[in-house]
């Protein structure tokens, strides 16, 4: 098979969600992408994740990972982003980032873009709805929210809960533990919501999105709900997650919304804006 015009492939971040991409992506689930490099903190784990590959990708700092892709996912955490965005838009890439609430903190990198001929696909990942949302966009949204429920483990150590001395795991029943904006979400659930981040990207904006965030432990799914009201129409959206096995702050369906969206990128018919 010529390999020589498929899109090459870096992914930062070996966990859940990069490893399950790495391996679609091996198995040759994505017609035309080449998985080339992957990056991740342990670089000694990381190779030993790959070497069974069919094809073996390069092992190496996230920093090069836009040196040896033509496409970057980054499964990274978000403390990691601007390692791996900034010299991907520097170098004219396409950054797919899962951290997209450390995006909102890094928006001079769409301005970049613009300059470099790079470009930023936010996948939908654990969302629904974000072509729902995208096409309300185009007239005017009156107002939007987001509501995540999630049992207490999904939701355990973020930053809010923490600062504000907040065991969810005391919780005999389902209790609100935040309201605010998506950018405040983003700030104070980073491994958990980045949904509101690509919701108020397909939409209004991270000032104008609004969200709740609540810990139920009569729950064993991720419940993501959207409503909005627009001068289109109204709508309101529930998905339900399993938890993925491995990382119970992310959904099973994250990994495959990347998976489709590589796909989209060389598939000869799309569906959906």
């Amino acid at each position: 098979m010529n390999t020589d015009h498929d899109i090459r492939l870096g992914i930062a971040g070996l966990g859940a969600i990069g490893l399950k991409v790495a391996r679609a992506v091996d198995k040759g689930d994505v017609p035309g992408v080449r998985l080339t490099a992957v990056s991740a903190r342990d670089l000694a784990g990381a190779r030993a994740k790959v070497s069974g590959f069919e094809t073996v990708p390069e092992v190496m700092a996230a920093s090069d990972l836009a040196s040896q892709a033509d496409v970057i996912v980054d499964c990274a955490p978000a403390s990691a982003f601007i390692d791996v965005a900034g010299p991907a838009i520097a170098q004219g890439r396409t950054l797919m980032p899962l951290s997209v609430g450390a995006l909102l903190g890094h928006m001079d990198l769409v301005d970049q873009a613009r300059q470099t001929g790079a470009k930023i696909v936010v996948p939908t990942g654990a969302l629904i709805g974000l072509d729902t949302v995208r096409a309300m966009a185009v007239g005017e949204i009156y107002k939007v929210t987001l509501q995540t429920r999630k049992p207490p483990g999904g939701l355990a150590g973020a930053p809010h809960l923490v600062e504000n001395n907040i065991d969810v795991h005391s919780f005999a029943e389902a209790q609100c533990v935040f309201q605010g904006t998506a950018r405040e979400a983003a700030i104070g659930f980073p491994a958990n919501v980045n949904v509101a981040a690509a919701l108020a990207l397909a939409g209004v904006g991270p000032d104008n999105t609004m969200v709740e965030v609540w810990a139920d432990p009569e729950i064993k799914r991720n419940r993501q709900t959207v409503t909005i009201e627009s001068d289109s129409g109204d709508a309101t959206m529930t998905i339900n997650n399993i938890p993925s096995d491995e990382n119970p702050k992310t959904g099973r369906i994250t990994a495959n919304s990347v998976i489709a969206t590589l796909q989209r990128l060389t598939a000869p018919l799309v569906s959906g804006t």
